[in-house]
């Protein structure tokens, strides 16, 4: 929705739309800083072969799309939450589990078809898969700030 604004006899148009809402709560404020830096890290790992997403898009014919649709489901989620949209809470979340799913599922299909034997600390980092510590630590962050009490709050009552 844009409205027009005649300022110093100069006409502009004023978009509504906002990337980021300084109005939330610290947890969704991070949550979706979160949301654009991970779902930026995802689009660059579209052209690398390394990390669960690689794994996925080179092992599924339709790896690529899933690499896009966690691509699209994080900058979706940040962007209709800062314009304060249920929807976009819902997709946040998606986007905050899909690495502990796709990582899941990854670690199965390559623990299943080379016969790997992994302890359960290189299951959750996804170790073979060239995952780490400090990538598992950022996952964790992000579905903690979705799912603390403030955001869960703000959501319900001020989302539409």
């Amino acid at each position: 929705m844009a409205t027009a604004i005649c300022q110093n006899g100069w006409m502009t148009t004023l978009d509504t739309r906002k990337w980021f809402d300084r109005m939330q709560p610290q947890t969704l404020q991070i949550a979706t800083w979160l949301l654009y830096l991970n779902g930026f890290f995802a689009l660059v790992s579209t052209f690398d072969k390394t990390g669960y997403l690689g794994y996925i898009r080179f092992r599924y014919t339709a790896g690529l799309l899933i690499d896009l649709a966690v691509v699209a489901v994080h900058v979706l989620g940040g962007f209709l939450m800062a314009n304060d949209r249920k929807l976009g809470y819902r997709l946040a979340l998606v986007a905050a589990f899909s690495p502990f799913v796709l990582r899941s599922i990854a670690m199965a299909d390559l623990r299943s078809n080379y016969d790997i034997s992994m302890s359960f600390f290189d299951f959750v980092l996804g170790r073979p898969l060239g995952g780490g510590l400090l990538t598992v630590i950022f996952d964790v962050a992000l579905v903690a700030l979705l799912l603390h009490r403030q955001s869960r709050e703000h959501q319900r009552i001020w989302y539409h």
